[in-house]
């Protein structure tokens, strides 16, 4: 059996998913699993299918040109599709921060992770060993307010030299230029805890510790221009009190930072997430 994954959004309309399933049907395709979301305040409609076809009738191109003759043009419609064999390639963008890094390659080792990871691409050196040690390629590449445009081109270049997918920020602290962006949109992931905007700066921890926080969290979301705004694909929360300390603090964040980050790769990797207006529609 060849499987496939279908991404759709387009206006709410009658009728939009009997014609999707019949026509599937009409291909000798089987619907193993489907999913739908209506935005009544937009009026969009958002669908997530899972297909097999048997080998004999399998023709992802023809596929593609019938779904868009038949089905696309007529409603409308913003989709995609990906064979399911086919693992998205995952860039890692590091630093010095170690969690967020040896988690998903751990997850990865494990076989829990459904993607490749080509390369990790720093700005420090300081975690080339951890990239050693799981046989991933490291690429150093300085990264300053001085060197943008270098950076961002080495950047660019070994991107598109791996053919990346999509990138993963571990805890990579730079900002991410435009045209990087520009090239990945919405597939660009960020971790970070979920103080802002209230405990901004270097200590977020600390600043929380000083108000008597009950509540840390994290959050991952696609990169956009605008800083810590883009659209929200995971969150996660730990419940603190006066009986924790900052060393509680920062390990439950960690802990969670993890976890999110993991949660939200493993989405966007199994194509369960689509972006509409700032935000998105995950489904299970």
């Amino acid at each position: 059996m060849q499987k496939i994954t279908i991404l759709i959004h387009c206006e709410d309309k009658k009728a939009i998913i009997a014609s999707v399933t019949n026509y599937i049907a009409s291909i000798d395709g089987n619907i193993t699993y489907l999913d739908q979301h209506v935005d009544a305040d937009e009026n969009v409609f958002f669908m997530r299918l899972e297909c097999e076809f048997s080998k004999d009738t399998w023709n992802i191109e023809a596929i593609k040109s019938h779904f868009q003759t038949n089905l696309a043009t007529p409603f409308n419609m913003t989709w995609d599709m990906y064979p399911q064999n086919e693992k998205p390639k995952m860039a890692l963008f590091i630093s010095k921060y170690d969690h967020c890094l040896y988690d998903l390659l751990g997850r990865f080792c494990a076989g829990e992770l459904p993607l490749q990871i080509p390369l990790i691409i720093s700005n420090h050196e300081d975690l080339k060993p951890v990239a050693e040690r799981f046989n991933i390629p490291f690429f150093h590449v300085p990264f300053t307010k001085d060197n943008k445009e270098e950076g961002e081109k080495a950047q660019i270049e070994l991107l598109k030299k791996f053919d990346i997918d999509f990138i993963v920020l571990a805890r990579y602290m730079q900002i991410i230029t435009p045209n990087l962006i520009a090239l990945y949109k919405n597939k660009i992931i960020n971790i970070h805890h979920s103080f802002l905007p209230a405990f901004p700066g270097a200590k977020p921890y600390h600043s929380a510790f000083k108000r008597g926080v009950k509540i840390i969290g994290a959050t991952s979301h696609y990169v956009t221009a605008e800083l810590d705004e883009g659209p929200i694909i995971e969150q996660d929360i730990s419940r603190v009190s006066h009986s924790h300390s900052i060393e509680d603090f920062i390990m439950k964040g960690r802990d969670l930072e993890r976890m999110v980050l993991a949660r939200a790769v493993t989405l966007h990797a199994e194509r369960k997430t689509m972006v509409y207006n700032n935000k998105t529609v995950v489904f299970s």
